[in-house]
């Protein structure tokens, strides 16, 4: 018959085996879970200038899990001169404009737009105050604010909300205005209307401000 030493060093084999089958079975030898997306948070804020803001990063794993991200994730700015980020995730408003921020970790990324705002504007004006366009033509038209204690006046024509509209107040057919970009530019199709409208540019700051300017379309 077999020795009492014998049986426990079988015992103890057999012990070994369930053990890694079981943690086989189980997950995997332990093998960490796979990241395999990222959200950027907080998604297009609006900040003002000379503020900063901590973005985050969560992340999503092949289990279903979710974490926020602390380490291991690379932050960058598509402008710098508006709103640079620092390797931690904080960005400051150094400047008007929008930037798109992304963090990226391994083979996953997202993006966040940030707007920054002017602090202390008194008031925008468009440039021109009236612009005439050729049916399958276009034109460009600038909102500049002015800002308390400073002089002269700030291009806000990408950080504006810009529409244009018909004699009665509805959004013009057949003409479009381009947002985030400056100057913005009015583009009017071949099969607009012939008349008259009203291009509108919104600030939105502190305070909003709201500006008019006039379209002929010939």
């Amino acid at each position: 018959m077999p020795s009492i030493k014998r049986k426990l060093q079988l015992l103890g084999g057999f012990a070994v085996l369930l053990f890694v089958a079981s943690a086989i079975g189980c997950s995997g030898f332990f093998q960490d879970p796979v990241l395999t997306g990222l959200t950027v948070g907080p998604q297009n804020p609006n900040i003002q200038q000379g503020t900063t803001l901590q973005m985050s990063a969560i992340g999503t794993y092949n289990d279903g899990s979710t974490k926020t991200l602390t380490s291991n994730v690379f932050w960058s700015s598509s402008n710098t001169g508006v709103a640079p980020i620092t390797s931690g995730g904080r960005v400051t408003g150094a400047s008007s404009g929008t930037a798109t921020i992304t963090a990226s970790s391994g083979a996953a990324s997202n993006t966040s737009t940030v707007t920054v705002t002017l602090m202390n504007v008194t008031g925008i004006m468009l440039q021109p105050t009236s612009l005439t366009i050729a049916r399958g033509s276009s034109g460009t038209i600038m909102a500049l604010a002015t800002v308390s204690g400073m002089s002269g006046t700030v291009d806000v024509s990408a950080t504006s909300t810009w529409a244009v509209t018909d004699s009665t107040g509805a959004v013009a057919q057949n003409i479009s205005i381009s947002n985030q970009q400056s100057p913005a530019t009015v583009t009017v199709s071949s099969a607009a209307t012939v008349g008259t409208y009203t291009i509108t540019a919104t600030y939105a700051g502190t305070t909003t401000f709201t500006q008019t300017a006039r379209l002929t379309v010939n």
